[in-house]
């Protein structure tokens, strides 16, 4: 199957700090893939560079190329990019509590969405405004969207951003971090939801989050980044059953499991070195207890393991 979307080898950089480093990944339609990694991994910024907002913050890719659907979005004028963004590729965005405008009603938020991009008159936009809320499971469709964004909870403005990210019928759902603000009964609800879309919607669903529970309920593939670059990449089952890399090892165990003794749950030393303070050689090393002076000297490359790849000098012959 084709990739809906494509990055091969992509470099982004903001003034002189270069972030990310050739970044390739690929998202088939009726998939999720999880990007994963620790705040500061670079996450939220290939998602940027995937949707084509860098310029945003002042950012640009510096290498490689990123494709929608055969489509150099690089390539694309401004005016083609925010076509793109809302019709074709939804976002969510990673705080529902600041993310919707605080004078406007719920209803005219969605309405203007698919008004925009699908050209649809008032009372159609409002009709499928109120078909989007029923179909997100929430009570009383025809209330909510009479109501401003103060009257709702987390969880309920978390579930209309995501009626705002499918109103113009994209092809593509970006979400960044959709579950980060939420309480954990509300998590596993909006993670139901996002999963139901793309089985009964046959949408591709980019999902950015910290947060390896998630990803083992609801992802297809993982991507794990670290200091900007990708550490490790592959289906859900073998990440979970063997993973690679070391710092997935260390994500995966973060995780509590059920019967755990107190004092098992490790989490990982120190902290994701800034832009400007990345470190030689693997980046990871000043964390990893396998770090050997080849880690602390030289770049691992990305190696074939099974069905995925992995960049780190130390992978087992069984991992391989």
């Amino acid at each position: 199957m084709s990739a809906l979307l494509e990055l091969s080898e992509v470099s982004v950089s903001i003034g002189r700090a270069a972030l990310l480093e050739r970044i390739s990944l690929r998202l088939e339609p009726g998939h999720i893939l999880g990007l994963v990694g620790e705040s500061g991994s670079g996450k939220s910024l290939t998602a940027m560079a995937a949707m084509g907002l860098l310029p945003l913050i002042g950012g640009r890719v510096t290498g490689g190329t990123v494709r929608f659907d055969g489509q150099d979005i690089a390539a694309m004028t401004d005016g083609q990019r925010r076509a793109l963004r809302g019709r074709r590729i939804g976002f969510v965005t990673q705080n529902p509590m600041t993310a919707l405008d605080p004078v406007q009603r719920i209803g005219a938020q969605i309405d203007v969405v698919s008004r925009l991009h699908l050209g649809l008159s008032r009372q159609a936009a409002r009709a499928r405004t109120l078909d989007l809320l029923t179909q997100l499971r929430i009570p009383e469709a025809a209330a909510v969207a009479e109501a401003w964004p103060h009257q709702l909870s987390g969880g309920m403005k978390q579930r209309i951003v995501i009626a705002m990210a499918l109103a113009g019928d994209p092809d593509l759902i970006v979400a960044d971090e959709p579950t980060t603000a939420l309480d954990v009964t509300v998590q596993a609800q909006i993670i139901q939801i996002l999963g139901a879309l793309v089985r009964e919607r046959g949408l591709a669903l980019l999902l950015i989050t910290h947060d390896m529970g998630v990803v083992a309920q609801i992802c297809d593939r993982v991507a794990v980044l670290y200091a900007g670059r990708l550490a490790e990449e592959n289906a859900v089952d073998p990440i979970f059953a063997a993973p690679a890399h070391p710092y997935t090892r260390a994500l995966i165990g973060c995780i509590p499991q059920e019967g755990m003794a107190r004092g098992s749950l490790h989490g990982i030393p120190g902290a994701v070195p800034g832009a400007l303070q990345f470190p030689p050689g693997c980046r990871f090393h000043p964390r990893c207890p396998q770090a050997s002076a080849l880690c602390r000297a030289t770049v691992p490359p990305l190696t074939p393991h099974g069905a995925g790849i992995a960049a780190c000098h130390h992978l087992s012959v069984e991992a391989r």
